[in-house]
């Protein structure tokens, strides 16, 4: 191919991509000004369109679930909700709109007690997602290599030591903003937590209609996945409790 041809379908891909871009940002106007007017089914409709035009956001999903939010279809909101808390993670906002979501449906689980680490170490990763984390890992990694200069070729004692725990703090910066950068990759690709839709489902002992009833669910639960064979999924409560349900009556955060 020539370059002459390579350049004019640059353009035309170009060309097609801004026009995608221009009709997904006015349907999601559009989705707005349909919110303020109170028509939220249509918001739903609109925000829906542009997202599979122009990709998803957290600021997408949280507007969509808004719209679910007023329409009554919490369990849609909670997903949306969700889903934008894993992009944007430490959002104020999103955190507060999904609890009272999740006040409007029938199940209420009570989480188990957490170590008091760990829940500071999980406060501190979502503090930023994780391209922050990462730039803040890259600038501490090139802090430190300047404390390192200042250690070893700097003849002032001052200087070296500055150099020396300016380094080593900044050498353990760069390893757990590292470490937190890699926790909500992962946690985005690894997608391991579920929504239930279905009016109520019972959850059985093992993967099979015959397995033994142990407790019964509603839509709008939030569970996390654990395991899967054929077409029922181990799932696991925030309190502990386990047990197998029909993948079809769950859809993915």
């Amino acid at each position: 191919m020539s370059l002459r041809k390579i350049y004019i379908l640059t353009i035309l891909l170009c060309s097609v991509w801004s026009v995608s871009r221009a009709n997904a940002q006015s349907l999601a106007e559009q989705a707005g000004m349909a919110y303020q007017k109170g028509d939220y089914a249509k918001a739903v409709e609109l925000y829906e369109q542009s997202g599979e035009q122009d990709g998803t956001s957290a600021a997408y999903f949280y507007n969509l679930g808004n719209a679910y939010y007023k329409c009554g279809r919490y369990p849609d909101a909670i997903l949306n909700y969700e889903r934008s808390l894993l992009l944007d993670s430490d959002n104020a906002d999103t955190r507060f709109n999904l609890e009272m979501a999740q006040a409007r449906i029938a199940d209420k689980i009570e989480p188990l007690g957490t170590f008091f680490l760990v829940q500071w170490s999980t406060a501190v990763r979502n503090l930023f997602p994780s391209n922050v984390w990462a730039v803040i890992a890259v600038v501490a990694f090139l802090l430190f290599l300047v404390g390192v200069v200042l250690y070893f070729f700097v003849e002032k004692v001052v200087l070296r030591k500055i150099g020396f725990f300016a380094g080593l703090l900044a050498v353990l910066v760069a390893i757990g903003a590292n470490h937190f950068a890699s926790e909500q990759k992962a946690r985005i690709i690894h997608r391991d937590s579920a929504i239930i839709f279905a009016p109520t489902i019972t959850v059985k002992s093992s993967p099979s209609e015959s397995g033994t009833d142990l407790f019964v669910l509603h839509e709008g639960t939030k569970v996390y996945l654990m395991d899967r064979v054929g077409e029922w999924s181990e799932i696991r409560l925030e309190d502990g409790n386990r047990g197998w349900i029909p993948t079809d009556k769950l859809e993915i955060i």
